[in-house]
């Protein structure tokens, strides 16, 4: 029987066999190293992301999480901080020597988040938004590509597929857990799909288990199993005072969490032939 041909083509392993790998200041995603990216569901003031941003340096985080403009299913929920928090997150990013990555929302926003940010964030909610992913094609930055909540393996590839055939070929996948009946987590976290992803496609696969468990006490358990599930990296939320965040609080980590789960990968990520990137070009005390 002949082999039916895949729709995407350009992020498949048959069109490319080697990994992809993403190259960042002081940092890579995808080199075999275990990428940790951490920070705040949203930018809320200065004082907050500088406090968030030192602590993180001191466990040599490369990469910085961080919301300015904020997607809410509620109108009233905090929007994000705009440009201001692009500046902040900027100007703390910069102190400690690390990458910036935030979401970007729409076509007229690119040029203004590339501006601040090393890598730009497509949310579930936009991935099949096809004018943003034409615009990001052509821009000369990595692209994290968040998995729809209710897509499909195909679906998530096809839409990396318009981001590569624009001529960026710096794209990221992030598994951040799909929507099913369970609602004891806020999304079901399917790391199946990791290894799977990896088998057809040579783009790094990045796992959110804050986003994907919505439940903090599960964040350090499945960032553990994403690491077994071979995935190139995580992203979690940290906040330095979760209870009082203005978005995702109950998933964010308290410092003394976020201490524990970097201890525990140090000694995982190499049973599953990954290591931790703990040189650092500028570490601030």
């Amino acid at each position: 029987m002949e082999n039916k041909r895949k729709p995407y083509q350009l992020v498949s392993r048959e069109w490319k066999k080697e990994n992809t790998v993403i190259q960042l200041k002081n940092t890579s995603i995808g080199d075999g190293t275990l990428s940790v990216i951490a920070g705040p569901c949203a930018v809320e003031n200065e004082d907050q992301i500088f406090t968030i941003c030192e602590f993180l340096n001191k466990h040599q985080v490369k990469i910085l999480r961080g919301g300015a403009y904020k997607p809410r299913t509620s109108p009233y929920s905090f929007q994000g901080l705009k440009k201001d928090g692009l500046i902040l997150m900027r100007n703390a990013a910069d102190k400690y020597g690390m990458n910036v990555i935030t979401e970007v929302m729409d076509t007229n926003l690119v040029e203004e988040v590339a501006q601040y940010a090393d890598i730009l964030q497509v949310g579930t909610r936009n991935m099949q938004n096809y004018q943003l992913l034409r615009a990001l094609s052509k821009i000369d930055k990595p692209v994290m590509l968040k998995r729809g909540m209710s897509s499909t393996m195909e679906e998530w590839l096809l839409a990396a597929e318009y981001i590569l055939s624009g001529g960026n070929y710096k794209v990221i996948m992030c598994e951040r857990g799909i929507r099913t009946f369970e609602n004891a987590t806020r999304n079901t976290l399917d790391l199946s799909i990791v290894p799977l992803l990896k088998s057809v496609s040579h783009l790094p696969v990045i796992v959110d288990p804050s986003q994907g468990t919505g439940v903090r006490e599960l964040v350090l358990p499945m960032s553990l199993a994403s690491v077994a599930s071979g995935a190139d990296g995580i992203m979690v939320e940290v906040h330095n005072q979760p209870e009082e965040a203005l978005s995702d609080g109950a998933q964010s980590l308290y410092f003394d969490q976020f201490g524990e789960l970097m201890g525990r990968l140090k000694t995982v990520a190499p049973v599953f032939g990954k290591s931790l990137d703990l040189e650092s070009e500028k570490i601030l005390s």
